[in-house]
């Protein structure tokens, strides 16, 4: 990548595209267009120059024709390539695009194609800065009639990006060089669809989604230091919310991890009201139940998407998805309306919390079966009944490995949105080898299949044979992203502000992971090694923060040791958690490791 970026009042050149009849771009993070050199050119055709990038990002190509030269220009964009050349009829609405241009002699020129009008002047959809001219995702470019050979800085794509990017603030690596391709694969797909300062759903609609938003966030959180951009997008959000009934306890959940990441009680405070209504209040019944109308069932209560990844799931009116929904939002509000001081409400919340978790128990979960059923009447138990109460922590203590047992038989039995909710409750509830195995899982229902694709941003759907309109740049599907740094590295907050913290490393099959998670107080460095019956851990935690330890081992004659000085530990399971938090960091050793 070339070091020099353009600012939005720098970018006058000559386009050769209609921009004419563009809004002026919606309030959004700053985001810049860099320059970018190509990785490889070369000629699979006479007359043909075929330029490749290396990665797809969003951008328009800037052209340097030699001097005085005129002549006509055949320019192809693509995202997917086939027998060594752009696929020019990719499936869904993966992007290929082919302009002409004329060449004046006059000097460079900036060519793209004309703007996509549906995801440029529908109502909801997100603008790029008009000075940019129309952008596209794209890898490839094939230009026919250039004069010559195409000489190094002639062809430069212009590619935007979020303008507080730091490509420095994360890292991870582990003993297994696919999941690192993989957590690469997730971390620039956050930063590639950050080209609008929003976070949008894919080219496709380019508006936000709350879902989609809220995945997005945990993503950057785990791979970058901005704030603004989530902040932009819950505001949006707020002004243009989508249908999907569980989309909306999604805006409690971006709040909660603002919160958690900033502890800025200000912005919470300005929001907290626009966050009652997110709660599904409107829609509980004298029986404390959320209750779904007929309309409701068949064109709001989504469950999963696409369709066909729902698992089989039986709509009902009391839908046990919705109302898991509806529990972790209540469960959120109760910390931020505590954080605000508002004790009466965080107390009325809690009190429907705890009211609905006894009922959500007693009436959905099938003993025989191991599972949550799909909801009041149904006998039917999707891995979604039981992958989100998981996640969200609605499950007891004795019921978790029969849940976690039955999900882990089950697979990947969704789609990649909630795949970030199956692998958070397997992670999170002691069956990390078995999620780990999930993503790097044969077949077409794993990132491992993305990386073999060859796509370099994450797709929208598993395959496209799951949704044949899938876009090929969707950050809903780069879930690795947050949960490799949160789980196998095992960084997460437990108060806001990340002033305390707990590191609880996930082994996951995995003998070695390190990597660097970014914190609004500065990195935490993380490096574990699993050798010979040892569990060794390396740590650096940034001033001001404190983070407890709950190092694995399932012997139970195991000890801990920091920097060779033996600590005080209480067994939980089968880990060692330290009794005393730890501050600036230490080496630490489990030893024996079974």
């Amino acid at each position: 990548m070339l070091g020099r970026t353009f600012s939005h009042h720098l970018m006058v050149m000559l386009c050769v595209f209609a921009a004419g009849g563009i809004p002026a771009a919606v309030r959004g993070a700053p985001v810049h267009l860099v320059e970018e050199a190509p990785v490889e050119t070369r000629k699979p055709a006479d007359a043909v120059i075929l330029v490749d990038f290396g990665r797809v990002a969003y951008g328009n190509l800037k052209l340097s024709p030699p001097p005085q030269w005129q002549g006509r220009l055949r320019v192809c964009f693509g995202e997917a390539f086939s027998n060594h050349r752009i696929n020019r009829k990719p499936p869904g609405t993966v992007r290929c695009a082919i302009v002409e241009v004329e060449v004046d002699g006059k000097g460079p020129l900036v060519v793209a194609p004309p703007a996509n009008r549906r995801n440029t002047q529908q109502p909801a959809a997100v603008l790029t800065p008009a000075q940019w001219g129309v952008v596209l995702p794209f890898r490839w470019v094939e230009i026919e009639g250039w004069p010559g050979d195409l000489k190094p800085g002639q062809a430069i794509r212009q590619a935007g990006f979020l303008t507080a990017w730091d490509d420095r603030a994360a890292g991870f690596q582990s003993s297994d060089e696919t999941l690192d391709r993989i957590w690469e694969l997730c971390r620039y797909t956050i930063k590639a669809t950050s080209f609008a300062g929003i976070y949008v759903d894919g080219d496709r609609e380019r508006i936000p989604y709350e879902a989609d938003a809220y995945l997005n966030q945990l993503g950057q959180y785990a791979t970058d230091n901005d704030l603004r951009m989530a902040r932009d997008t819950f505001e949006r959000l707020l002004a243009h919310p989508t249908w999907p009934t569980e989309w909306a306890p999604h805006m409690v959940f971006m709040a909660h991890a603002d919160w958690m990441r900033t502890a800025d009680a200000t912005w919470l405070g300005a929001h907290y009201e626009a966050l009652k209504p997110k709660l599904l209040l409107d829609r509980v019944g004298a029986d404390g139940w959320v209750h779904s109308d007929p309309k409701q069932q068949k064109a709001s209560d989504l469950v999963d998407w696409p369709v066909g990844e729902r698992d089989g799931f039986e709509f009902r009116e009391v839908n046990t998805v919705v109302n898991a929904f509806h529990l972790a939002a209540l469960g959120k509000m109760v910390e931020l309306a505590r954080a605000l001081g508002k004790e009466a409400e965080a107390g009325d919340f809690a009190a429907r919390y705890r009211a609905g978790l006894e009922r959500f128990n007693g009436t959905l979960f099938m003993s025989g079966e191991g599972a949550y059923r799909d909801g009041i009447g149904s006998d039917h138990a999707s891995s979604h009944a039981s992958l989100f109460p998981l996640a969200f922590g609605l499950v007891p203590g004795g019921r978790v490995p029969a849940v976690t047992g039955r999900l882990v038989q089950r697979g990947m039995a969704c789609s990649v949105y909630a795949a970030q909710y199956l692998l958070e409750g397997l992670l999170g509830n002691g069956a990390d080898e078995a999620a780990v195995g999930l993503i790097l899982a044969q077949g077409d229902r794993s990132w491992r299949h993305m990386l073999e694709s060859g796509t370099t941003v994450t797709w929208e759907a598993w395959d496209q044979r799951f949704k044949p309109n899938q876009d090929w740049n969707h950050a809903w599907g780069a879930a690795p992203a947050n949960l490799l740094p949160r789980f196998v590295l095992g960084a997460e907050p437990t108060a806001a502000g990340w002033k305390t913290a707990r590191i609880r490393p996930c082994p996951g099959g995995l003998t070695e992971a390190r990597g660097q998670v970014p914190t609004p107080r500065g990195p935490v460095m993380i490096h574990w090694l699993l050798r010979n019956g040892s569990f060794s851990l390396k740590l650096e935690i940034p001033p001001g923060m404190a983070a407890t330890l709950e190092l694995p081992s399932a012997n139970v004659s195991a000890r801990v040791f920091m920097d060779g000085k033996e600590m005080a530990a209480t067994r939980m399971g089968a880990r060692l958690v330290l009794e005393q938090p730890v501050t600036g960091g230490g080496t630490f050793h489990v030893d024996p490791y079974p």
